[in-house]
């Protein structure tokens, strides 16, 4: 593209008007031909748009009621406002335009637009003193946003004319953006979907999170399978973020807890931070609701430098305090193999929890002025907590509440059990989090005060609940209830179970006393010795719970979660009925009211209006309108075509396109040569054994086997050619993962090689998986693998996502996966494995060494251990799938058992496939029953059930 140089004399833009008057509403900015002059208090502006407005408004097409921002700029006024951009908020040498310029330039043009509407949402939430619901996680998965913010403005085809008159192309400029690194996985992505919908909807709400530097990593595929560097997605900037200098809270770490007058707590000393606020618009879709995703970024005061010591040249000590502040948000999810690493993970939890809520309630008291009153706080806020990351909202809020703001502990606990609220996103143990006590009494003295009041108060409502005359049930409560896990009873628990121990003691003393034999003949001594035993055996009353020394002492933040809260919900039919049956099955039984099912959602605007508009296209033609877009029910209407051999063909025409898009991207990412008339078979997700990532590659070594057995004649009768696609991230520690992803490396190395095998099987790993790697794979993908074990996966999003782009999916009864079978018909479905109540026995089975392996199973395994795809030592691997017991063995994740069932449904999707008029309409049938999985959907949910907030449409 040619170079085009810029000179400010010929910007003529109503885009700045704008930016001015929304940064600085009392300086008035004036141009009179190439020169600028400053004024106050009033506000003009001569510009190409002004002048077209001018035009319309002398034509009566607009009202002079109609203010300035409801002007639609066209591609005209946007190419001047980029040319503004691109000299005036340089990044870049003012020499020449290329993309990188282009696109920074084109994304900050935008953000003067979503400012304006930013403002006005908040000024008039302001206004009229809205509730608010405050969703706080600790990712958010954004991916690019330049697309996404033109596209629910309604003005990619304005951005486009504007940009190719500047010398570009709006698609080749959009590549440039790097994805924003403030998430790893499908929490992440839920939020930035839940944003999205909340401001399509009108809701009043806002998201907070943490602005990491570097992200999770960047993944690169090596030779010897993951390697990870730092993310760099903030080195050119990042355009639509502003940073809010004057919006920073203090956070402490350590120190300690005094009392002072009329016992007030005070937490002194210790090492302190700042947080500061770095504010992101998220648009809606065809509204001028623009809400905002606040991200807190970590430093300390500038005398926290120690000068003296960097002039006597000791620099590690003079600047240790600021990087002990700024690296709490260098890494998402830092390495918890050390203390240190631990320590930092609490570190950016608690900043997570401690600047947001300090922010919510500094805007709850703006909002109150004089009438400020703590006991309708809960009518005003809403705290959403997406998984126990931000548990510590809990604690934070009754310390403020109370250390700060001087209520009462009933008022404080009162309050906080009215506001926040709990979204659980896992069975896993590993990830219902539990924090040392002893870290965290060092790191948070004073909410470990808090957290004892709490699991005191829980203790008291499990007796009021169970009474005291069933000792083993009440303690058995205790030891699944408690929030405090290892640690002794409350002194004043303690001593009731200990008197009523020896009540219990002295009644059956009694009973025997009574109970004296009137016979004649006497027992003897060694009679009377066995009754006593037979009679304490029969009336033993369970000792006091003891801690035990070699066990840790925990907080269990799950359970913290589930008592401080008013509402816990799951993320799918399947997972909230585990949640209430097993996870939290004696809190339910307990409070049955608090939990729900809050079905996942993804957005239709991302995930198929503009990632695939070729697809989008077909749909508003064949439903009669865009509606679908935001009304996913209209996706219904495609049932009654999806025989029509008309919209059939459109169809596979749409979706080839598709296929030749992705078959590109992965020659260009890897080298690999695809055939886009092969079947593209996708597994994109995070690599955890529980996804079963490896029960997919072993299936395709056995493919690869049993074609390698064929004459060349035979694999094409008996194989449908297929491209298999993976792509994921490892997390850095997780040794096991990473063998995974070498295995799969492996596999593809060999397979792709292989002059016999040809176009009949290609492996593909994509590397550093990432939102805009899913918006080019999703739309070209014909089967989609969700495999994991069953009653493992909490629901899962990319399934949904699959589905609404016309892919079929290839699952197991888990997550969404049960409701997805449900709406787009279970012909339209391949289901295989195990089911999740079935879980649980299998295992023992198999740790009685009753599991007899599928000889198929048997055969993969000894294939690979022969070395045909290279000299790399998987013993370890395989060797997790044999065995009955022990930690990293006995095949925990049931690949072994669900192997047969898996191989025997992947034949019968190769016969679908060899169909291409029954797959063709399996497809159509998918889009059309994803209607349900929409996160507008969920966000209604969300708002009725547990925010009891309504939409606040802007005037």
């Amino acid at each position: 593209m040619a170079s085009l140089p810029f000179s400010a004399t010929s910007f003529h833009s109503t885009f700045i008007s704008f930016n001015y008057k929304a940064r600085n509403p009392n300086l008035f900015f004036l141009k009179k031909g190439s020169s600028f002059t400053f004024s106050r208090r009033k506000f003009f502006i001569k510009s190409v748009a002004s002048d077209q407005r001018q035009d319309l408004k002398e034509e009566g097409q607009i009202t002079e009621e109609a203010s300035l921002d409801t002007f639609v700029p066209d591609s005209a006024s946007i190419a001047s406002s980029i040319k503004y951009h691109s000299e005036f908020t340089p990044s870049f040498a003012p020499d020449h335009f290329e993309l990188p310029k282009a696109f920074k330039a084109t994304a900050e043009s935008v953000r003067d637009s979503l400012i304006i509407n930013w403002n006005t949402t908040y000024a008039y939430y302001e206004k009229i003193n809205v509730k608010q619901a405050y969703y706080l996680s600790m990712e958010y998965l954004e991916g690019r946003a330049l697309l996404n913010a033109i596209g629910n403005l309604e003005l990619t085809g304005a951005y486009a004319e504007a940009l190719k008159k500047l010398g570009h192309n709006l698609e080749d400029v959009a590549r440039e953006e790097p994805d924003a690194a403030l998430g790893n996985g499908g929490l992440g992505r839920l939020a930035s979907c839940f944003l999205d919908s909340l401001a399509t909807l009108n809701y009043p709400a806002w998201g907070y999170g943490l602005r990491y530097k570097y992200g999770l990593f960047k993944q690169y595929i090596t030779k010897d399978g993951q390697e990870e560097v730092a993310e760099n997605w903030l080195e050119m900037g990042n355009p639509w973020e502003i940073v809010r200098n004057d919006v920073s809270y203090p956070v402490k770490f350590y120190g300690e807890v005094i009392s002072g007058p009329e016992g007030i707590k005070e937490w002194v000393g210790g090492e302190d931070i700042t947080a500061v606020a770095y504010d992101v618009p998220i648009p809606g879709y065809k509204t001028k609701t623009t809400i905002n995703l606040r991200l807190w970024s970590t430093k300390v005061a500038p005398e926290k430098f120690d000068l003296s010591a960097f002039n006597a040249g000791d620099h590690a000590k003079a600047y240790s305090a600021m990087k002990n502040a700024e690296k709490i948000c260098y890494i998402l999810y830092p390495g918890d193999e050390s203390l240190e690493g631990k320590t930092l993970r609490l570190k950016q939890q608690y900043t997570l929890c401690s600047a947001s809520l300090q922010d919510i309630i500094a805007r709850y008291e703006r909002r109150s002025g004089e009438f400020l009153n703590w006991e309708i706080f809960p009518e005003k806020v809403a705290v959403q907590m997406n998984d126990t990351h931000p548990t510590l909202c809990i604690p934070e809020l009754i310390r403020i509440l109370i250390d700060v703001k001087g209520l009462s502990w009933e008022q404080a606990w009162n309050i906080t059990q009215r506001t926040v609220a709990y979204t659980n996103h896992t069975v896993l143990p590993e990830a219902l989090e539990k924090w040392s006590l002893e870290l965290m009494e060092k790191l948070l003295p004073r909410h470990v005060e808090i957290i004892k009041m709490i699991d005191e108060e829980l203790i008291q409502t499990i007796i009021d609940e169970y009474g005291t005359e069933d000792l083993d049930l009440l303690q058995e409560k205790l030891k699944q209830m408690r929030i405090l896990h290892n640690i002794e009873l409350p002194e004043s628990v303690a001593e009731m179970i200990a008197k009523l121990e020896k009540i219990s003691v002295e009644a059956i003393e009694s009973t025997e006393e009574d109970d004296v034999s009137d016979e004649e003949t006497e027992p003897t001594a060694e009679e009377d010795e066995l009754e006593k035993e037979e009679i304490e055996e029969k009336n033993e009353v369970p000792p006091i719970i003891e801690p035990d020394p070699k066990l840790p002492k925990l907080v269990r933040m799950a359970n913290l979660c589930v008592a401080g809260g008013y509402a816990v919900n799951g993320v799918a039919e399947i997972h909230s009925e585990i949640v209430k049956n097993e996870v939290f099955n004696d809190f339910y039984e307990m409070w049955p009211e608090k939990f729900q099912n809050k079905t996942n959602g993804v957005t239709p605007r991302r995930w198929i209006r503009f990632c695939n508009p070729d697809l989008s296209k077909i749909i508003t033609k064949w439903t009669g309108s865009e509606d679908w877009v935001v009304n996913t029910e209209k996706l219904v209407t495609l049932r009654k075509f999806a025989d029509n051999e008309d919209l059939q063909s459109e169809w596979r025409e749409a979706k080839r396109r598709n296929k030749v898009k992705v078959a590109s991207f992965l020659r260009e990412k890897t080298g690999y040569i695809v055939n886009p008339d092969a079947m593209f078979d996708v597994q994109v997700k995070r690599i955890h054994e529980y996804k079963r990532q490896l029960l997919n590659i072993m299936g395709i070594v056995y493919r690869y086997k049993k074609m390698k057995e064929m004459s060349h004649e035979e694999r094409k009768a008996s194989f449908v050619p297929r491209v298999c696609i993976f792509g994921g991230k490892a997390f850095a520690t997780y040794v096991q993962a990473k063998r995974i992803v070498k295995f799969i490396t492996d596999v593809g190395a060999t397979v792709n090689h292989d002059p016999e095998i040809g176009d009949l099987l290609k492996v593909v790993f994509v590397p550093d998986y990432n939102v805009s790697v899913a918006e080019m794979l999703i739309p070209g993908s014909e089967l989609s693998q969700h495999i994991s074990t069953a009653g493992m996966e909490a629901s899962g999003t990319s399934n949904m996502k699959f589905a609404m782009n016309g892919c079929i999916l290839i699952g197991t009864l888990d997550g969404a996966n049960v409701e997805i079978r449900q709406e787009v018909g279970e012909d339209n479905f391949f289901l295989f494995g195990a089911e999740a109540h079935e879980i649980a026995g299998l295992r023992k089975e198999r740790a009685e060494g009753k599991f007899v392996p599928d000889p198929r199973f048997e055969e993969v395994k000894a294939y690979v251990r022969s070395g045909v795809f290279g000299p790399y030592n998987y013993e370890e691997l395989m060797g997790s799938l044999e065995g009955n017991e022990g930690y990293g063995r006995a095949d925990y994740f049931l690949v072994g058992k669900d192997f047969p069932s898996y191989i025997e449904c992947q034949d019968k999707v190769d016969e679908a496939y060899r169909d291409q008029k029954r797959w063709t309409k399996m497809s159509i049938l998918n889009t059309a029953g994803s209607y349900k999985f929409s996160s507008d959907r969920t966000i209604h949910e969300y708002a009725r059930d547990i925010w009891r907030i309504d939409p606040v449409v802007l005037p």
